[in-house]
C-alpha cells in the first residue's frame, strides 16, 4: 500500500468519500501537542508523542480493513471488530528509545482508553500493553520509515521535584496528545465545528471592560464605611497584582468583596505576566451560578465558560461554542468546582484530562479556600505546589477563615510538609480589616448547657427574621416540623433546583423586608449572599461558625443603627458529632479553653484552630496518592487508573442518585420515559437529583417508590417529595453527618 493509502479518518463529502491519511493526522496532532506542550518546556515531547501515537494504524491487514468496513467505504468487506491501534506506538518509543520512553508509552497506550497502571491483574495495564508485539511487528512491515523515526530531540523533563511531579508532568503531556488529537480529527470530519472554536477577547481587552465597569459600580455606590474599605481592598489588589508570580492569600472578612477584588488582582496578574487564563475554583454549584452570572454580565458570555455537574444545555446548543469549550478549557476565564478541577487534576481517562494542559501558564483562584478537603490535603497541596513551581501558575486563595497550608501540617506518621513556596498575603495587617467589618456580636452557650428542638423552635419562633444552620439533615428537619407555617427548610435532601429556588425567595423576601424564618444546614455557610439581622448555628468548628456570621449583618445595616447583629451558638441535647466535623468542634473547644478572651475570628486565632484541627486528624491522603504515585517515581511505575478511581472528593460509592419530579423536573422526567436518556436531557435532569444512602435506596425500591429506567433512578411516587423538605425517606430522616 502507498502511503496515500493509509487512512486514519473518513468522511462522506458531497457523497464522495474524503480521507484523511495517517500522515496528515500525524503531523497535524504533533503540531498541535508539540505547541501545547512548550507552555511547560516539553515541546520535543509534544511533537514526538503526536508523530507516534497512531503508528497502529499502519496495518494493512488490522486497522485499515476496519476503517473501510466501518466507514462504508468497503461494503462488500464483512464488519471487521476495531483493532489496538494505540499499543504499537508505545512500544516503538520503548525500542527508539529504551532509556526514557515512558512517558511517551503512558500517553500513547492511553490516548483513547486512558492512562494505565504500570502492572495490574486485569488487562488495563502498560506493562501488559507493551508486550502485544503481533500489532508492533504488523506496523512495522508497513509503516513508512520516516514515520518510524524520532522526530524531536527529548530533553529530561523540568520539575521542581521529580518525586512528587512527575507523574503530573506525565498527565499534562497527555491532555497535549489528547487535545490535540481531538482538534486535528476535528478539524478534518467538523470544520465549522472547529471554527466555532477559539473566539475569545484578549485579557487586555478583559482588564479594560473590568476596569470600566468598577468604576461605574464604585461611582454609583452610596458612601459608607464599609464601601471606603472595599474600595481599599480593590485598590490594594491591583497594586499587589504586579507582585511576581507565586502563591497568594486575599483573607478578607465575609461582605469583603473579595469575588470582583481577586478577579481585579487576577486581571492585573495576567496581563502583567502574559498569563493565558483566570481559573475561578469554587466549592459549590450554588456559589458558581452567581458568580458565573456576575462574570458574564462584565466580560461578555462568550469569555467565560462555566463548568460543573448541574451546568444546563438546551437540546438545540450541545455543540455551542461555550459547550465546547468546556472539554478543553481554551477560554480567557473558567469557573469551575473544586471537585471537577482537582478530580481532573489526578484523572486518567482522555475526555477528563483532555483540559489540563490549559491550566498551564494560568492565574488559578481557589476561593472559600477553608472547602479544600482535609482528608486530601496533602495531594492537593502538592499539585497546586507543582502546578505553580513547574506549570507557570500562580494561585490565589481567597476566604474569610484561610487554614494553615504552609510549614508542618499534622501530626504523628501523617504529618505532612505543605507548601514549599511562601504564600504572600494581599491585605495589609494595618487595616485592621477583622475589625473594621466587625457587624455581629457572638454569645456562646454556657458550660454544661444543651437545648432540646422544642426549646430551640420556641426561640426562635420570637423572631420575625432569623436564619439557623444544624449540622445534620435530621436536625434540620425535625426543627422545622417545630416552626411556626411559612418557615422555609433548605437542605441536600431538597435537589438543586429546589434549593436555588428557596434561597431566591428568601433573597427577595429579606430585599422587602419581609418576615422570613430559615431553618438550613451548612450549604447556606459559603458564598450565599443573605443578609439576617440575627443567626443560631449549633456548636461546630470555628470556620463553621465564622462562616455562619457572614451570613449576619452582611451588608452593615444595623451598624448605621448603633447596633450589631446577633449570633448566638447553640448545642443540641444528645447530638453526637462524628467524622471530621466532630474533630472540627474538639478544636474549637480547645481554643475556646487557650484564647483568653482573643477575637476568634482574627487570623491569627483562625491559623492557631486549623493547627488544632489538624493535629486530630487521622489522614491528609485518603486516596493514596503517595503509594500508588510517588513511590513509583524513580522506575515511572506509577498507577494512574487506580490512584484516579480512589480520588474522589466526593464518596459517592455508597449512595444512589435518585430523579425527582419536583417542578419543571416532572415535565422533563416524562420526556426521558418517552425518548430515554439523551445527552442534553440528562444535562438538564441532574439539578432534579438527591443522593441517598444505598440502604435507604434499597427501602424506597423495595416499597416501589422508585423505578429505573435505562440504569437512571426515579422517584415514581410523588407523595415522597415534600414541597418544603425534599425527599422523605418513609419517615425517617438521613442521620448520617452533612458536609455539603
Amino acid at each position: 500500500m502507498k502511503e496515500q493509502d493509509f487512512i486514519a479518518h473518513v468522511k462522506v463529502e458531497d457523497d464522495a468519500f474524503r480521507i484523511q491519511t495517517v500522515k496528515e493526522h500525524s503531523v497535524g496532532t504533533a503540531l498541535l501537542s508539540e505547541s501545547f506542550a512548550a507552555v511547560f518546556g516539553a515541546a520535543a515531547w509534544g511533537k514526538q508523542n503526536g508523530w507516534w501515537h497512531d503508528m497502529g494504524k499502519y496495518t494493512r491487514n488490522s486497522f485499515q480493513p476496519y476503517i473501510r468496513s466501518a466507514s462504508g467505504m468497503a461494503v462488500e468487506q464483512k464488519v471487521v471488530n476495531k483493532p489496538d491501534h494505540s499499543s504499537a506506538g508505545a512500544i516503538l518509543a520503548k525500542v527508539k528509545l529504551p532509556g526514557y520512553y515512558q512517558p511517551l508509552a503512558y500517553c500513547i497506550a492511553g490516548h483513547h482508553s486512558g492512562l494505565l497502571d504500570w502492572t495490574s491483574s486485569g488487562e488495563a495495564n502498560l506493562d501488559r500493553r507493551l508486550s502485544k508485539t503481533d500489532c508492533y511487528q504488523e506496523m512495522l512491515k508497513d509503516a513508512p520509515e520516516e514515520m518510524q523515526e524520532v522526530v524531536a530531540s527529548l530533553d529530561q523533563p523540568l520539575v521542581d521535584d521529580f518525586e512528587k511531579e512527575i507523574h503530573q508532568w506525565i498527565r499534562m503531556l497527555f491532555s497535549c496528545l489528547v487535545d490535540a488529537d481531538y482538534l486535528d480529527t476535528e478539524r478534518f470530519m467538523q470544520p465549522e465545528q472547529a471554527n466555532r472554536r477559539g473566539q475569545y477577547d484578549s485579557m487586555e481587552t478583559l482588564k479594560d471592560r473590568f476596569d470600566t465597569y468598577m468604576e461605574s459600580l464604585t461611582a454609583n455606590a452610596p458612601a459608607s464605611f464599609i464601601n471606603g474599605k472595599r474600595a481599599a481592598i480593590l485598590s490594594r489588589c491591583r497594586e499587589m497584582g504586579g507582585g511576581l508570580p507565586g502563591f497568594f492569600s486575599l483573607t478578607v472578612p465575609t461582605g469583603g468583596g473579595k469575588t470582583l477584588a481577586s478577579m481585579a488582582w487576577a486581571l492585573t496578574h495576567a496581563v502583567r505576566y502574559q498569563k493565558d487564563r483566570i481559573v475561578i475554583v469554587i466549592p459549590y454549584t450554588s456559589i458558581i451560578v452567581q458568580t458565573a452570572a456576575v462574570l458574564r454580565n462584565i466580560f461578555g458570555a462568550e469569555n467565560v465558560v462555566e463548568h460543573h455537574s448541574n451546568l444546563q444545555r438546551d437540546s438545540n446548543d450541545e455543540r455551542s461554542p461555550s459547550l465546547l469549550a468546556t472539554e478543553n478549557w481554551d477560554a480567557p476565564i473558567i469557573v469551575t468546582t473544586n471537585v471537577q478541577f482537582f478530580e481532573s487534576l489526578y484523572a486518567c481517562r482522555s475526555s477528563r484530562c483532555r483540559k489540563l494542559h490549559n491550566i498551564c501558564n494560568s492565574v488559578v483562584i481557589l476561593d472559600e479556600a477553608q472547602m479544600l478537603p482535609v482528608e486530601f490535603l496533602r495531594p492537593v497541596l502538592d499539585i497546586l505546589q507543582s502546578l505553580q513551581a513547574s506549570f507557570k501558575a500562580s494561585i490565589l486563595f481567597t476566604t474569610a477563615t484561610l487554614p494553615v497550608f504552609s510549614g508542618h501540617i499534622g501530626t504523628g506518621p501523617e504529618a505532612f510538609n505543605g507548601l514549599k513556596t511562601p504564600v504572600t498575603e494581599i491585605t495589609s495587617v494595618h487595616d485592621n480589616l477583622f475589625e473594621a467589618f466587625k457587624r455581629v456580636e457572638l454569645h456562646w452557650p454556657e458550660p454544661n448547657t444543651t437545648t432540646t428542638s422544642d426549646e430551640l423552635a420556641d426561640e426562635l419562633s420570637g423572631y420575625d427574621s432569623v436564619l439557623c444552620i444544624v449540622n445534620t439533615r435530621k436536625e434540620a428537619r425535625e426543627l422545622c416540623r417545630r416552626m411556626p407555617e411559612g418557615t422555609l427548610h433548605l437542605s441536600r435532601m431538597m435537589c438543586s433546583a429546589h434549593i436555588m429556588e428557596v434561597i431566591k425567595l428568601i433573597k427577595q423576601k429579606l430585599m422587602n423586608n419581609e418576615p422570613v424564618r430559615v431553618i438550613s444546614t451548612q450549604l447556606v455557610e459559603a458564598g450565599v449572599d443573605i443578609d439576617f439581622p440575627v443567626v443560631y448555628r449549633a456548636f461546630a468548628g470555628l470556620d463553621s461558625i465564622i462562616q455562619a456570621a457572614g451570613r449576619c449583618n452582611r451588608e452593615g445595616k444595623l451598624n448605621k443603627k448603633g447596633e450589631l447583629g446577633q449570633v448566638f451558638v447553640f448545642k443540641f441535647e444528645n447530638s453526637i458529632l462524628r467524622g471530621l466535623m466532630g474533630k472540627g468542634v474538639n478544636a474549637l473547644r480547645e481554643m475556646l479553653v487557650v484564647s483568653e478572651g482573643e477575637d476568634l475570628f482574627s487570623p491569627a486565632c483562625i491559623a492557631q484552630y486549623f493547627s488544632l484541627f489538624y493535629a486530630n486528624c487521622n489522614t491528609f491522603d485518603k486516596a493514596e496518592v503517595k503509594k500508588n504515585l510517588y513511590e513509583g517515581a524513580a522506575e515511572m511505575n506509577f498507577f494512574f487508573a487506580t490512584a484516579a478511581d480512589r480520588f474522589r472528593l466526593i464518596d459517592d460509592k455508597d449512595s444512589v442518585s435518585i430523579l425527582v419530579g419536583y417542578g419543571d423536573g416532572a415535565t422533563l422526567l416524562e420526556e426521558l420515559k418517552r425518548n430515554g436518556p439523551e445527552f442534553w436531557l440528562l444535562r438538564k435532569l441532574q439539578q432534579y437529583s438527591v443522593s441517598v444512602r444505598k440502604w435507604d435506596f434499597e427501602q424506597l425500591r423495595k416499597q416501589g417508590t422508585v423505578a429505573e429506567y435505562a440504569g437512571i433512578f426515579i422517584l415514581e411516587d410523588g407523595r415522597c417529595y415534600d414541597e418544603q423538605a425534599g425527599l422523605v425517606l418513609d419517615g425517617a430522616w438521613v442521620e448520617e453527618l452533612l458536609l455539603v
